[in-house]
């Protein structure tokens, strides 16, 4: 029986200087999602409220406005999915819809102090943790890390996805 990891380089073997960096990179984003889904369950919403929530509390941090648009965008889900998040977060007191500044045919989603209040108490700790630890990482090293995160950014957003070769047809075997 042959080895498959032992095999020519594939998405499982790029070899051990690789495959260390690669386990160490999917060990995080399986302990990011972890956190999340943790923090959701805490916060009593689910993983898109969560991610909706987080995406105003950044633009705000930003100084841009959210719409229900960019929500509908970023979460990748139609405008009433939307609609029905933001009664949701509304209605938990997270989220509030204002009057767009400048435009007067839309709204803006704005967090209100109980959510800013909600994610401090719960994850101050957590962001403070990991600033030390960043904190940590040589100079010399930050700016190549930093480019090293962005490109796997990229090919994540953008990567295509191939679809899969149809099985063989297995009407008539046994």
């Amino acid at each position: 029986m042959k080895d498959e990891a032992a095999g020519p380089p594939g998405y499982w073997n790029h070899g051990p200087d690789i495959r260390v960096v690669l386990e160490a990179l999917r060990r995080f984003l399986r302990a990011d999602q972890t956190m999340r889904r943790r923090v959701s369950a805490a916060m009593d919403m689910n993983v898109s409220d969560l991610q909706a929530l987080q995406l105003v509390v950044a633009g705000e941090g930003a100084g841009k406005t959210v719409s229900p648009r960019d929500l509908s965008a970023h979460l990748g889900i139609s405008t009433a999915s939307t609609t029905a998040l933001l009664d949701r977060l509304t209605a938990s007191g997270h989220l509030v819809r204002a009057p767009h500044p400048t435009d007067r045919r839309s709204v803006v989603v704005r967090a209100t102090s109980h959510a800013h209040q909600e994610i401090r108490e719960r994850l101050d700790h957590m962001h403070r943790r990991m600033a030390a630890i960043a904190a940590e990482v040589p100079h010399e090293a930050r700016a190549p890390l930093v480019r090293f995160l962005e490109a796997i950014s990229d090919e994540l957003e953008s990567a295509d996805i191939i679809p899969l070769t149809p099985a063989p047809d297995s009407a008539g075997e046994g």
